[in-house]
């Protein structure tokens, strides 16, 4: 069965992540009074990020990550944690938790979306994740003779190095000497046959969709006071 779906996969990652946010709506809290920085509990319960499609994402963005090499072995081992972290909770009520933003509801409840093991940090962690890819495939596509080691550190240093602790820091700076070249990355990253400004193109349509999806996960995220969570 396995081999059958490798045999039908003919899109690559970049193309399936532009299908799924595609056909993706997130809905954001709705402010109040004009203030954005306010929300009342009404308009917080209106929110909704889609738990599959946006874990199909993440299974999508981990793939890319993976071509990356050993560099993102530690990033790679937190998302699929992470992801593997809100699928069991999805089955474990795929009614009420094919809603996300109904997990955050729960758990804020509870007081226990700042716990280690929370489903409301999977969420949190998992979309700065995606800001790190989203970061990487702009500054790539951009420019995709810039040095590979630079751009993942650029990226990680915009995205990731505000909320991790030093140790996670001091061995991610260790581990991006083992990045590959640019070209390789790309050409990883190619579907067959496709040339390098087609690539570009689709790196620049998965960009401009995840920039307004990420913006509408953080201003969810800001409403339950998850924004500014770091690393423990």
């Amino acid at each position: 069965m396995k081999r059958k779906r490798d045999m039908e996969k003919k899109s690559s990652e970049i193309s399936s992540a532009i299908e799924e946010l595609s056909m993706m709506v997130v809905v954001k809290p709705s402010a109040v009074g004009g203030n954005h920085e306010q929300h009342d509990d009404g308009a917080a319960a209106s929110a909704q990020i889609p738990t599959k499609p946006f874990l199909s994402i993440c299974h999508l963005v981990l793939q890319v990550l993976d071509k990356i090499g050993p560099t993102m072995a530690v990033l790679r081992q937190d998302i699929h944690q992470n992801i593997k972290r809100l699928e069991l909770m999805h089955e474990s009520n795929p009614s009420l938790n094919s809603n996300l933003v109904e997990i955050l509801k729960s758990e804020a409840s509870k007081g226990t979306a700042r716990k280690r093991c929370s489903c409301s940090k999977a969420l949190v962690w998992l979309t700065r994740s995606l800001d790190f890819a989203m970061a990487l495939l702009q500054s790539l596509a951009k420019d995709p003779n810039k040095s590979m080691e630079q751009v993942v550190e650029e990226s990680y240093a915009m995205t990731l190095t505000p909320w991790h602790g030093w140790i996670s820091s001091a061995a991610f700076r260790v581990a991006i000497k083992l990045v590959p070249d640019s070209e390789t990355f790309m050409n990883l990253l190619r579907e067959k046959d496709e040339t390098c400004e087609a690539l570009k193109e689709k790196m620049q349509m998965l960009v401009s969709l995840l920039v307004p999806f990420l913006e509408d996960i953080h201003c969810i995220l800001k409403v339950y006071n998850l924004d500014r969570l770091k690393s423990t």
